[in-house]
Order: structure tokens, then sequence, then C-alpha cells
């Protein structure tokens, strides 16, 4: 075989072989993922918001799988509302819903479900969503039920430019 064919044969198999190592890659699933910059833009206006109000926030960002990925701790909140908050972004992160519907709904249905570890059944924790994916939870405490929730709204709504 002359060089030029072989290096035709080399030229095609390593054509061949970059195909298939393409398409091996293009045939895992591609899905958002939130960014910290998204999630101290969230914390940050959840932040001017309770300040305005005076209310003492914690703010817990939590990537999708429950991992934290941003915090924000007004030292003047209660202490205990650190937890609060990164389980309230936690619940909100494995079922996909806001904490509120824990207690508006579902525990009436299923007793006992509110001693599962971890989990908030009243309101402040929200999930984040990139279309119908989700790629995170936002949960603030220290302040009512109500409030947090009006905080971590502010938070989602602050940074939905980048949430597209």
């Amino acid at each position: 075989m002359s060089v030029l064919g072989r290096a035709l044969g080399v030229v095609i198999a390593g054509t061949v072989l970059a195909g298939v190592g393409a398409s091996a890659a293009y045939a895992l699933d591609q899905k958002p993922v939130l960014s910290v910059e998204a999630a101290e833009k969230m914390a940050l206006a959840c932040d001017r918001l309770a300040r305005a109000n005076g209310w003492k926030m914690n703010i817990a960002v939590l990537d999708e799988g429950g991992g934290l990925l941003y915090f924000r701790r007004d030292p003047a909140a209660f202490r205990g509302s650190v937890d609060i908050s990164i389980n309230k972004a936690w619940t909100s992160t494995q079922f996909g819903f806001p904490t509120r519907v824990w207690g508006e709904m579902i525990v009436k249905r299923a007793e006992g479900i509110q001693y599962t570890p971890r989990l908030i059944i009243f309101p402040g924790g929200l999930p984040i969503k990139v279309g119908d994916a989700l790629v995170g939870g936002i949960g603030v405490s220290g302040a009512t039920g109500d409030q947090d929730e009006q905080c971590a709204k502010a938070g989602l709504e602050a940074a939905q430019d980048m949430l597209q």
C-alpha cells in the first residue's frame, strides 16, 4: 500500500472515530444548570426587599441536587432559621413545588409526612425552574411564612433574565 493510501486510511478512520465520539456526546441529555451568579442575584434581591421591610432573613439557594450553592445571612436573623431556610430550599428541590403546598394539601392527605427529616411544610421555599427543568430551590426564613415566600418570589423575579 502506498504512503498516500495509508494516509487516506488514517484520515478516514479518524473521521469515523470522531463521528462516533461526537454522536455519543450528543446522546447525553442537555439541561440547564443554575449558576452562582444567578443564585447571588436572587439572594441579593431578596435581601433588598427584606431590608426595605425591616425583615431579618436567612436566604439559601440550592442546586438541583440539593447542594448549597449560595447563602446570605442577616446577622440579626434567628439562628434557627439558618437551617430552616436551607431545608425550605431543599424541600423545593426534592419535590419541585413550593413548600406551602405541603401544608395546604399534602399533609392533610398523608398523615405523618410532616415528620420526614428536612421536609418543610410552611411557606418560604420555592423551586427554581428554567422552562420545565428544575434547576434548584430558594428558601427564605426569618419573618412570617408569607413574608418569607414574598422574598423568595422577589429573588426569582430578579433573576428571571438569567433563567431562560
